[in-house]
Formats: structure tokens, sequence, C-alpha cells
């Protein structure tokens, strides 16, 4: 059989059978080769009163006749093959409604509904159209912005920003699938539409000058793209010099700004004892809270002694908390007082509407991550509290709405974590104060389960592991039949997103990044052709 082209105008074929909640079976045409179904891919089908958009979740061979499974017949003349595709055995696509429109004038101005229904038997199975995701999705525009295409189609998927930022997000996927990529798509996404303003930790130093792709080639970061709409600040002055990193702000923290809930949050990467975390609340009451960490590192042997004497605290518990303590001197950034205040510094970048990234250099582990990332997270969200208190006697304005985001963020919000850090407060109070999360991870099932349920807009990269597959999925309709869907997902450059900021789940390719052609689809112009374009320009002005 002839190799056919299909595009919209393409009958697949007709529905058979399925309900509500597990989908509609379609028998394929005969003249549709089961090998041209991809899953994920969109199709649309003609009710009797309604249009309905689905997803293909999965794709089958059946047979009319039991013997053809059995005792399979000789198909090497084509002839043959043909007579008996289609009427001794066919291809059938489990398809997944998620939206309908009606016929009538009232339903088309309200645009597409949740479904609630499904088409009648032998209802038209059609590719959705170019037309149909645009009404869909919706055109690029001062709210919607551009993240990919759908399988097989190069029509424009686009994410309402101003619903994204309403609510705490995630980018998941297993290592090297492109979720660093995703996510510096989403923050210019937020910064071109003017949603909200980001503070973004960024643990591996890839989002604020440049990153590299998977082939080691260089990539503009933030900064490069905007240079005066975003601040590079760093934690480790060195690291940035080597790079070559034009730094705003270098962040040193206080011994006086280290908090015993901050210490707390390190027991497990400090190899703290319950204990020894406890201990530290008593040595914040005996010295205070801004002095108790300097003092105790500057205490010698006997003076210990006598102070674990007096506060009834075991030699041994005190040893574990005096080494973990020791391990942070490691911390250049670490300082027994510091001259500027980072919280106050950042604070004035966002207000002032200035994205902040704050790189790690060379200090990604796990503690300096936690601590930094927390710590001035808890300060920055207590200030835009107080103004959101503010604001609502009428006192002050609201402030810009702020997206923290943070890498690994199972460290965080984890069940044993997520009920101490600011980040699992953050996440449950949605934006009460006007701040969100956008959460990036390799680990979903290391996430606290509430967390999870509380995010608005997932965008999920492939997953091989059956808890983290599970932990995206949970509480999603048709979690089975997307479950499929997440599995068949390519290595790189593919996602399903769904949830607040999308009508209705869809696979999409991801729009390219890193390339000259990808910077000028984002808008950006290089140096010399910015400098031609201002020219002709200034030329056309003075044209007769």
């Amino acid at each position: 059989m002839a190799e056919q082209n299909l595009d919209e105008r393409t009958r697949l074929g007709t529905v058979v059978s399925g309900s509500l909640t597990r989908g509609v079976d379609v028998k394929l045409d005969a003249s549709i080769s089961v090998e041209d179904m991809v899953v994920g891919r969109y199709v649309a089908i003609e009710g009797e009163k309604r249009r309905f958009f689905g997803m293909i979740t999965d794709v089958s061979l059946e047979a009319l006749d039991p013997r053809a499974m059995t005792t399979p017949p000789d198909v090497a003349d084509p002839f043959i093959a043909e007579v008996i595709a289609g009427t001794t055995t066919y291809g059938k696509l489990r398809v997944l409604p998620m939206l309908t429109i009606g016929g009538d004038a009232v339903s088309i101005l309200e645009g597409p509904q949740p479904v609630k229904t499904v088409p009648t038997h032998f209802s038209e199975v059609k590719l959705a159209s170019q037309r149909d995701v645009e009404l869909v999705f919706g055109a690029e525009d001062d709210r919607r912005f551009h993240v990919g295409t759908p399988l097989d189609m190069e029509t424009k998927v686009c994410l309402d920003v101003s619903k994204f930022v309403n609510r705490s997000n995630g980018v998941f996927g297993k290592s090297g699938t492109g979720k660093t990529f995703l996510t510096r798509l989403l923050l210019i996404g937020m910064l071109q539409k003017q949603a909200a303003v980001s503070l973004v930790f960024d643990m591996h130093s890839e989002y604020g000058w440049e990153g590299k792709n998977e082939k080691g080639y260089k990539v503009k970061g933030l900064k490069q793209l905007f240079p005066s709409k975003v601040a590079v600040f760093a934690l480790d002055e060195e690291s940035s010099r080597w790079r070559k990193v034009s730094t705003d702000f270098v962040v040193k923290i206080g011994y006086g700004d280290i908090e015993p809930e901050d210490i707390e949050l390190l027991r497990q990467t400090l190899n703290l004892t319950e204990a020894s975390t406890q201990a530290v609340y008593q040595l914040a009451r005996e010295f205070g809270d801004k002095r108790w960490l300097k003092t105790v590192l500057n205490l010698e042997e006997d003076d210990s002694k006598q102070l674990i004497s007096k506060l009834n605290i075991h030699d041994s518990t005190y040893r574990n908390l005096r080494r973990g303590l020791e391990s942070l001197r490691r911390f250049p950034f670490l300082v027994p007082h510091a001259v500027d205040n980072p919280v106050q510094r950042i604070l004035e970048y966002l207000d002032r509407g200035i994205n902040v990234v704050l790189e790690f250099g060379r200090f990604d582990d796990s503690a300096a991550y936690i601590l930094v990332a927390n710590l001035l997270s808890r300060r920055i969200y207590a200030r835009y509290r107080e103004k959101a208190e503010k604001a609502m006697g009428g006192d002050m304005a609201p402030s810009r709405p702020l997206v923290i985001t943070i890498e690994e963020a199972h460290r965080f919000l984890n069940p044993e974590l997520s009920t101490r850090t600011i980040f699992g407060r953050i996440a449950r109070e949605m934006r009460k104060y006007n701040v969100t999360l956008l959460v990036i991870d390799q680990r979903p099932s290391g996430i606290d389960d509430e967390i999870m349920s509380q995010l608005g807009t997932k965008i999920t990269c492939l997953l091989d592991d059956e808890r983290d597959v599970d932990s995206v999925l949970a509480g999603v309709a048709g979690k089975s039949e997307l479950k499929s869907v997440l599995s068949k997902l390519e290595t790189k450059q593919q996602a399903l997103v769904f949830g607040h900021a999308v009508p209705m789940p869809v696979v999409i390719k991801t729009r390219d990044y890193g390339s000259a052609e990808s910077y000028k689809a984002l808008g950006f112009l290089e140096a010399a052709e910015l400098k031609k374009k201002t020219e002709k320009d200034i030329e056309g002005l003075w044209a007769p």
C-alpha cells in the first residue's frame, strides 16, 4: 500500500466504543497505517452536536477472526495483504477526550470546555488541525508564551504565563532530558511578558551569564539576553572571575544571620544527631540569636566543658554538633560579620523589576545550597508578607509577583523537611503573599505528596522510575492514560505539559534554545544585526 501523507483533512477512523473515564476506542480505516499513529498526538472527533479534542494514549492491533492470530495468513502477495487489512485485521486507537466545543454560537464564544460526555458511536475522527490547536491554546500575545509545538505539527503551543505565576509549578525529568533548557524558556517567558520577577538559586551556574548544552557548547544565560533586566549575584567571587562573569553583587552571610532553624535543616547533610540539633536552640538562648554561632566556634576546650556542664548537654552530643558547625568554616561566603546585607540588596533589585540570579560557583553541594537558599528566601518572604499585609490595609501598593526557582527541590520539600522550610510554606500558601515557586527536580517522588498536589502546572520530561511517574501524575484525571504517554516520550526535547496554565494536557517538542536562530525567534538580535537594523530605521526617518 502506498504511503499516505497525513494532514488535518485525513480521516483516521470512527469511534466504536469507550467511556468518559477511560477514553474512546477508534477503529482505524483500512487506508490508514497503524505505524503512522503516535502516542501523544492530537485528534479531533466530530460528534453529532459537539466537537471533541483529545489525545492518542494507546495504539493496538486487533483481529476480527481469532484464527488470524494463531495461523497468520501469507501476506507476501501485496494484493492479499491489502484485502486482509481492514477486513480480517485492523488497527485501533485509544483516545482520551479532554475538551469539547458545542455547535451553537454561545458555545463557540465560550470556547473549549472540559469534557463531560463522549461522542456518539461511529463519530468521525481526524487529526487535529493547526486551527484546532490555536483554538485550544491561543495565539502568542502579551499573556501567552510559546513553549513548543505538538508532535508532528508546527503550530505553537502557548503557556498562559499570567496563570502560570499565580501558583507554584514544577519542571521534572531524569538527568539529561533538558530540564535546564525548559526552565530557561519559562524564565524568559515570565520576563518577556512581565508577569513576575524571578529569584533564581542557580546551583550549577547555568542561568545567569551563560551555560552549556549537552555537546559542551556555550549558550546565553538571562543576563546576556536581558542585560538591564537581570542582575547576577555571586556566592563564589573567585569562580565568577575565572569564568569572566561580571557580577552585580557578591553575597556574604554573617554568622549572626544563621538561626537554629537553618542548622536543623542541615541535620542530614552535616551528620548531626537529633540531640545535637536540639542543643542548637539551647545555645541560641544562652548567647543570643545573633551571637551564638560565633561564640561557639571560638570557644576553647575548657570553656566548652563549662558550657555543656551548665546547659546539661552530653559531651558526645556537643562534639557531634561542634564537628558539624566547624565544617561550615570551609565556606568563604560565611563571615563573622557581613558588611553588606544581601537580603536588602536582592529586594532592592526585585522592587525595581530586575530579576536576580544567584550563582553558587564551586559551592554547589547540598550544605551550601540548602543553607543559603532557605536563609535568604525566609527573610525575603517575610518582607513580601509584610508588604502584602500593608497593601491589604491600603497603606501601600502590592509588590510585584515573585517566583523563586530552586533546583534539587526534594532536598527542601521531602516529607521530613517540607513543614519546616520556607519553601514548603510558600507552596502550601499558593500565592497568598505574591510569592510562588518554580521547582526543578529529577526525583519528584522525593517531594512531599501534599506539596506535589499544590503545584499548579507541571512540565514533565521523560521519567523512568515508576514512583516518580506516579508522583507527578497523582490526582490527575486520566492518570493511567497519561502514564502511558509519559513513558513514551523521547529522551530529549519532549515534555508532557498539564495543569493550571494550559487548557488540556499536551505533549510538546520544546522550542529550540541556544542557536542563533532560536535567539532570533525569541526576539533577540546579534549585535551586528541590531546595529544594521538601527541604521536602517534611522535612514527610514530621513527618507523623502
